[in-house]
């Protein structure tokens, strides 16, 4: 039997009834526009009314009748001015229209997705914040989230940017791992890849984590505004110190807070160690110290990588030698030992005389080995010192002596580094990835953040001697001979190098000059003769004569002596001969003593290889 069609009504009704909702919705959103003001002054006049009936509830009885005789005053007044029905109407429909607007909706607490985050953070620090003794323990399964949570903010991407959480009294908040073990949790339930920061209030029993925002990269290399000892090694957060400093950035000038490092004879951190993965902007630190350093001091570079990151700074003003192979380095480090002790010696000599100590004593010498570690494992394969055995002078004595030693290493040779360098380097920096446990073994101290995997050169931890751990982001300092460096970079770093000293050419050699020798006169003297006597007479003992010339005459006779210009003398004796001799010889020109200098600096070994 076949099978009969349904009538079309029955078959196309889904299909019209799908099409006339879409109809009546598109009327009434059409309606609604163009009612949208009438709705608007229906909802205000509807307030409006319900506001005045809230009012004449809550006023007196006693008060009732005058308030309702003043009203009908006002509504007289209004009636009897011109035009005041209509604006006194006008007035209404303003009132109306400003009450009855729609207003943005407030966010007054977490939606369901933050709820649930919260709850979920909640229950994994129970394990951490209860013990099975609390009577009535603020953090239990199943337990009120609100209680601990006293205080909570999220972005737009609904992931919490700051927490502020109590915990129980009994919890140990003083043991370094127990707060990283929470530290590490909220990290990791919050959101892994922005850096948080954790400030724990043991009194108050109170732990606040908020989302650091990322330290600015746009300060490149500049004139900081310093005065000689200081050095500003980078910038961190502005709540973190209590100085700033005026900078130029890509965004404009602004006041930036600057990690500050004072050397110098009262500094309590006189070397400093930076430590950091390939690339992670160490050697950049260094040329930003030299820059800083050379307006007011000598330098002296070694550099162990021999890359050649150095050379911008090679025959500076300032810049007394910058070496990359081994011989020239221990050279250089031979004589910075060498001077070290010259400066400790004449500043000695100075203080027990009572003087100020000599000018260039005072001067800072700067010292910046840069990978110590390559050039101590050549001086070990050729049998020779290791550099680093060098600096044990310089890093003990160098604060009395005016004299700074930076080391810049990497991770992956830190052990190589020397006792005196471990030791005397009190102003650590770490800068790139690098875990917690790599900045505590190098900062003696845990950062109060979560260090990210990723960061951009230049980034890191800085601590001075005993102080906190801070957030640091050197300026940058790239090289301006590198092909990758930008133009804005480029000008700014040669911009602070110093001259460089002209070099004078050696005079072509001239004819030496004739040089007139006299020599002395060796004719007989003249004897004149006052006596009438004939040429060519002999002289006789009553005669009297005149010695002309300086030369000493001797005369034959007993009891006289030789005579000389302009002696008068009678002689007993007729027989006068001139002595033999000559004129004396003039007396040779003083010798100008030379101007005591600096110490004598071993010239250094041209680099190997």
């Amino acid at each position: 039997m076949a099978r009969r069609p349904l009538p079309r009504i029955l078959s196309s009704g889904s299909a019209q009834i799908a099409r006339s909702r879409e109809i009546a919705r598109s009327a009434a959103d059409s309606a609604t526009d163009v009612l949208h003001p009438l709705i608007t002054i229906s909802r205000g006049l509807r307030k409006l009314a319900a506001t005045a009936r809230a009012k004449w509830a809550a006023t007196p009885k006693e008060r009732r009748g005058p308030t309702l005789l003043l009203v009908a005053a006002c509504v007289l007044v209004v009636a009897l001015m011109p035009y005041g029905p209509l604006l006194a109407l006008v007035l209404l429909m303003a009132a109306a229209a400003w009450k009855g607007r729609e207003r943005p909706v407030v966010k007054t607490g977490p939606d369901d997705a933050e709820i649930a985050r919260l709850k979920g953070l909640y229950e994994a620090l129970v394990p951490y914040f209860s013990v099975p003794d609390d009577p009535s323990p603020l953090f239990a399964h199943g337990g009120d989230w609100s209680g601990a949570f006293t205080e909570y903010a999220f972005d737009e991407d609904g992931r919490l940017t700051r927490l502020r959480i109590a915990y129980p009294p009994y919890f140990t908040d003083g043991e370094p791992a127990a707060r990283a073990r929470i530290e590490q949790l909220l990290h990791a339930k919050s959101g892994r890849g922005r850096e948080y920061l954790f400030d724990w209030d043991e009194e108050g029993n109170l732990l606040v984590m908020s989302v650091l925002p990322a330290l600015p990269t746009t300060i490149a290399a500049q004139r900081f505004v310093t005065v000689p000892g200081e050095t500003v090694l980078g910038f961190t957060d502005a709540d973190a110190v209590q100085r700033t400093v005026p900078v130029v950035s890509a965004d404009g000038t602004e006041d930036a807070p600057a990690v500050v490092w004072r050397t110098g004879p009262r500094s309590t951190e006189p070397h400093l160690l930076a430590v950091g993965q390939p690339g992670s902007g160490t050697t950049s630190l260094l040329r930003s110290i030299a820059l800083q350093a050379l307006p007011h001091g000598d330098v002296l570079i070694v550099e162990g990588g021999g890359t050649g990151e150095y050379a911008c700074l090679t025959g500076r003003a300032g810049v007394l030698a910058v070496e990359c192979g081994l011989s020239g380095a221990l050279a250089t480090l031979e004589w910075a030992a060498h001077e070290t002790e010259r400066r400790l010696i004449a500043a000695n000599r100075a203080r027990q005389a009572g003087l100020p100590a000599p000018e260039d004593t005072r001067r800072p010498l700067w010292i910046l080995l840069d990978r110590p570690g390559v050039l101590g494992h050549l001086a070990a394969a050729d049998g020779r010192p290791d550099p680093q055995e060098l600096l044990q002078v310089p890093l003990r004595h160098g604060r009395a002596a005016h004299v700074t030693v930076v080391v810049a290493e990497q991770f992956d040779s830190v052990d190589t580094l020397s006792e005196a360098v471990r030791t005397h380097t009190r102003a650590r920096i770490v800068l790139g990835p690098a875990t917690a446990e790599q900045i505590t073994a190098v900062l003696g101290a845990q950062p109060h953040t979560t260090p990210t995997p990723e960061v951009p050169a230049g980034r890191g931890y800085a601590r001075l001697g005993t102080g906190p751990v801070l957030r640091l982001q050197v300026p940058a300092t790239p090289d301006p001979y590198d092909d990758a460096t930008s133009e804005a970079h480029r000008r700014a770093v040669l911009e602070l190098l110093p001259e460089r000293p002209a070099i004078t050419a050696p005079a072509a050699p001239t004819t030496p000059p004739a040089i007139t020798v006299e020599t002395p006169v060796t004719t007989p003297p003249a004897i004149t003769v006052k006596s009438p006597v004939t040429a060519p007479a002999t002289v006789t003992a009553s005669d009297t004569v005149t010695v002309k010339t300086p030369a000493p005459v001797a005369v034959t006779a007993p009891d006289t002596a030789a005579l000389t210009a302009p002696d008068t003398v009678a002689l007993p004796v007729a027989a006068v001969e001139a002595a033999p001799g000559s004129a004396p010889e003039p007396a040779p020109a003083p010798r100008a003593e030379p101007e005591p200098g600096p110490a004598p600096f071993h010239t250094p070994v041209p680099a190997e290889g």
